[in-house]
């Protein structure tokens, strides 16, 4: 394989790596918060599901991304996604939670405006309105979630010490869960721009396991996101933590399980299936926002309380956050294309015919 494929690779794996370290803390953001887990053990795990999610998950929600803007070019999927992985990155560096989707998507409309394409308003618009259907549904979800369990727990009217052991099984059971479904709807956002140009065949691993060139491809991101959780997660993840709100131990496993809920939901291919066949409405494919999902349903948990708790000054530093993100996302991307086709003479768009 030529070298300068995995020269031009590596912004997506250092993609894959700001999503790691940024999106780790709506896996296991709560059970760190609160102590429940440790910040090791919460890696380790987020680390090995993420990667099973990626390669065995991630194909549902990948090809929506290609309908927004096909990158039919190595040098232009490369700056694609690094100006997404720069815009997570710095996103990261101040402690703001942002969302990767929106990050990838502002960057494929900044090469279909540099490349002079269109850009299927129907696809952004489909994008954009789980942008604000995903914290909702998370928000409903663990409202419901959280009554539920309040009223068992007084029901059950269970030890202090159980509680706090089954709570602790739940939110390591419930993370893992999370951690597939994230590498499962967001692979997407970190390999998607990659899939046309991929030079990556079948291989059979141990003779028991057949992976397709777009399933390795997926497990090169996979493993980058799961680096960049080990490495550089654990400061977003205290922010997610206690910063929005003072998370209960009860709180935070209702915040996993309503994240993992939404994520599955928008990445399932086989639940979207089962549901059209049966006559019934589906959620499109489409990877979105995990942060947006657990802020949701971090905001959900706090107004169901009466709002008092809620640390409105951070909430909103973070929903600026997802307004500039996309933003400067696609012009980072637009510039650096300029420089990349004009001063590093790099093909950038190969014309349809």
């Amino acid at each position: 394989m030529d070298i300068s494929y995995w020269f031009f690779l590596s912004s997506g794996l250092f993609l894959g790596w700001s999503l790691g370290a940024n999106d780790a803390s709506n896996i296991f953001g709560t059970a760190v918060g609160t102590k429940m887990v440790k910040f090791n053990t919460a890696a380790v795990i987020a680390s090995v599901f993420v990667i099973l999610g990626a390669v065995f998950g991630g194909a549902g929600a990948t090809a929506t991304l290609g309908k927004l803007g096909s990158v039919n070019a190595l040098a232009g999927a490369f700056m694609v996604a690094l100006a997404a992985a720069l815009t997570v990155y710095w996103m990261s560096r101040i402690g703001l939670n942002v969302s990767t989707s929106q990050a990838i998507v502002g960057a494929i409309i900044g090469w279909n405006l540099y490349c002079g394409l269109p850009t299927d308003v129907t696809v952004v618009l489909k994008i954009v309105s789980t942008w604000v259907l995903c914290p909702l549904l998370a928000a409903a979800v663990a409202v419901i979630i959280y009554t539920l369990l309040s009223k068992s727990m007084k029901t059950w009217r269970i030890h202090l010490l159980k509680r706090d052991f089954y709570l602790r099984i739940g939110l390591i059971v419930m993370g893992a869960l999370c951690a597939y479904a994230l590498g499962a709807n967001n692979i997407g956002n970190i390999m998607g721009v990659f899939v046309d140009s991929s030079p990556f065949k079948s291989v059979n691993v141990a003779g028991i396991l057949q992976l397709s060139g777009v399933q390795v491809l997926f497990l090169l991101g996979g493993i980058a996101i799961s680096v960049g959780i080990v490495t550089y997660s654990h400061k977003v993840m205290l922010t997610v933590g206690n910063g929005l709100l003072k998370m209960t131990p009860l709180a935070a496993l209702t915040v996993v399980v309503a994240q993992t809920a939404v994520l599955f939901l928008f990445s399932s291919q086989a639940l979207q299936n089962f549901l059209l066949a049966h006559g019934l409405p589906a959620l499109p494919l489409v990877p979105v926002s995990s942060t947006q999902a657990v802020i949701g349903a971090i905001l959900g948990i706090g107004m169901l309380k009466g709002g008092r708790g809620i640390n409105w000054s951070i909430t909103g530093k973070i929903m600026l956050g997802w307004v500039v993100t996309p933003l400067m996302a696609m012009l980072i991307c637009f510039v650096c294309l300029f420089f990349l086709e004009n001063v590093f003479n790099q093909v950038v768009y190969v014309p349809q015919i």
